[in-house]
This record gives structure tokens, C-alpha cells and sequence, in this order.
């Protein structure tokens, strides 16, 4: 496990941490959704995010595991701004509702963080009759990104930062 440690051209290592790696960054003003963010990595990114200042939505299929989340993250960082919606990307239609309600939200969308999955041993069928690790892992997230990338276009031109550079704002 020696290579886990080496620094690569960035500085970094796969033993960084997201702290190490987002150090000085100023994410104000910036908006990301981050699917999955109730556990895990998608946690951790959301914790760090809004270290940084940005603006974080989690949508979560679990709202009261996203809101004990929020609450933990806010207690660690006073002033984090965090909404907590609800999704399941296994549904299509619960997909378009948290697309809905983001949009009704009237915010820009400059980071979107697809990291959501599940893993079971079953082969079941979501509610549209699709495979369930296929209609999570993948449609409900490609239907997400389609809904939202209007969003994410306007946030580039009204910025006029086509992706991020310097850290995560410029």
C-alpha cells in the first residue's frame, strides 16, 4: 500500500483528505447538489462544501436522516447553508419533483455531485419497473443531470465561467 501514500503531480495522495484538498478555497456564492449526502462520501463532501461556503442541497430519500445531517453539519460549521429535499432516484417521477422544487428554489446550480447508489443482493424492480441498481445508479441520475442542466448552462453564462478553475470560484 506504499503507492496510497505518494504524492501524485497535484501534491496530493489518495490519503488526502477533502479538507487537504479544498484548503483555501472560497466557495461563496456557489451552489452544488450532492445526491447521497446523507452517508459516506457524499457526506463528507457535503460537510466540506460547506466549509468552504458553498451552498449545499442534499436530496435524500431519507429526509430525517438528511435533516439530523444538516443539523450535525450546521453545529460544526455556524452560517453553512444546507436545504435538505427529498429523492429517490429509483422513482422517475421523484426524480422530476426534486427537479421541480429545485428549480422553484430560483438557484443557480454551478456543482452537481452524482454520487448516490445502491447495492443489494436482490434483483428487484424500482416503482417504474426498471432494475433497481440500474434505475438508481444510473437512469435516475441521467435524468437529474438532463433536468437540471438548463440550470447549470444559465449559472455558467450569468458567471461567465465555463467550469471552475483556481479552486472552485474565480
Amino acid at each position: 500500500m506504499w503507492w496510497f501514500y505518494r504524492k501524485g503531480p497535484s501534491g496530493f495522495s489518495g490519503a488526502s483528505t477533502a479538507e487537504e484538498v479544498t484548503a483555501g478555497v472560497d466557495g461563496r456564492g456557489l451552489v452544488a447538489v450532492i445526491t447521497g449526502a446523507s452517508s459516506g462520501i457524499g457526506l463528507e463532501t457535503a460537510r466540506v462544501l460547506a466549509l468552504r461556503g458553498v451552498h449545499v442541497v442534499m436530496p435524500v430519500r431519507n429526509v430525517a436522516a438528511g435533516l439530523v445531517v444538516k443539523e450535525s453539519i450546521v453545529a460544526s460549521i455556524p452560517g453553512a447553508k444546507i436545504d435538505v429535499l427529498e429523492l429517490d432516484l429509483s422513482s422517475m417521477a421523484s426524480v422530476r419533483r426534486f427537479a421541480s422544487e429545485f428549480e422553484s428554489l430560483n438557484l443557480p446550480l454551478n456543482i452537481l455531485i452524482n454520487n448516490a447508489g445502491v447495492m443489494t443482493r436482490n434483483c428487484t424492480c424500482s416503482c417504474d419497473g426498471l432494475e433497481l441498481h440500474f434505475a438508481t445508479n444510473h437512469i435516475g441520475h441521467f435524468l437529474l443531470t438532463n433536468l437540471l442542466l438548463e440550470n447549470m448552462k444559465s449559472a455558467c453564462r450569468d458567471s461567465g465561467t465555463e467550469g471552475l478553475r483556481d479552486g472552485l470560484s474565480t
